[in-house]
């Protein structure tokens, strides 16, 4: 019992199921707004959550994988599962097997649309880890990966795909994911250019990569802002929204090219209660219509 929890635990750590917390509620809001009128039903919820986990579980084993030797080279993540042998191959990839069938199996109790567009997430996901190899571009691949969550949840409960609504908060979701992944790599710096990664910080400074994150998180806020308006969201939405702006701009207060001390609190802690902020917006703007 002790080691299947042990590797239970590795493979959590693997995956950072954690993370997850970024792009799910994003999803939700799509699904809550793509719906039309009333409420997305439980079973479309569930099935949503199956398929976003699913699918990001699976994209991370395939960037772990993609990366184990850039991970090896790096202090801060030499310990991570695989480069440091926690987790044997045929573990790896029958635990990536499971979690494309979660997805798959999901994708197909939702939206007919949604049968015909899986593959889409799935190559967006492979294709990442090989984008930091060429271009400094990455961190809006990345973005791309995360952005597609919105318009996912607003065609997974039949919403018309051709509405601009769901890729607009699509395109504020993937800047918002760029400009705190730039945050993020601002860690690797000595290393990616060693190794010669790319990366905005790596690239062109950690002063300039940070510019760069304030812009995109300015446009985050007004296409988050203007997504909702053109979903028909009410008050609720846009409190969410001013709410989430301020906590974009703590992010950037507290993260500076002399002071990067507090990397994680920007990364991860501020970025997972700003998804969470809108997604309540969200579900009070449908409780109070």
């Amino acid at each position: 019992m002790g080691n299947a929890a042990e590797k239970a635990r590795v493979f959590l750590e693997l995956v950072k199921f954690e993370h997850s917390i970024f792009a799910l509620p994003y999803a939700y809001i799509g699904a809550l707004y793509g719906v039309g009128e009333g409420w997305p039903s439980w079973q479309s919820l569930l099935w949503i959550t199956v398929v976003m986990v699913g699918a990001r579980a699976f994209a991370f084993v395939v960037n772990r994988a993609a990366d184990k030797e850039i991970d090896a080279r790096n202090p801060r993540t030499a310990e991570r599962a695989i480069p440091a042998g926690l987790i044997k191959a045929w573990e790896l990839w029958l635990f990536s097997a499971v979690m494309l069938a979660a997805y798959l199996y999901g994708v197909w109790q939702l939206d007919p649309i949604a049968r015909l567009l899986w593959p889409i997430p799935l190559a967006a996901f492979v294709i990442y880890p090989y984008t930091k190899r060429f271009t400094p571009l990455c961190h809006y691949w990345l973005g791309l990966c995360l952005g597609l969550a919105p318009v996912g949840g607003w065609v997974a409960v039949g919403g018309p795909i051709g509405d601009p609504a769901p890729w607009v908060l699509g395109v504020a979701v993937m800047l918002w994911t760029a400009g705190f992944d730039i945050i993020y790599a601002t860690q690797d710096i000595e290393c990616d250019r060693r190794d010669g990664v790319h990366s905005m910080p790596a690239d062109y400074g950690v002063a300039a990569a940070l510019l760069q994150t304030r812009v995109a998180h300015a446009a985050t806020v007004l296409l988050l802002a203007v997504g909702g308006f053109l979903a028909g969201a009410g008050w609720p939405y846009f409190v969410g929204v001013a709410i989430a702006a301020v906590q974009l701009g703590y992010e950037n207060l507290i993260i500076g090219p002399s002071d990067l001390s507090r990397v994680n609190a920007a990364f991860f802690t501020v970025n997972g209660i700003i998804a969470i902020v809108v997604f309540m917006g969200a579900v009070a703007d449908r409780l109070t219509a």
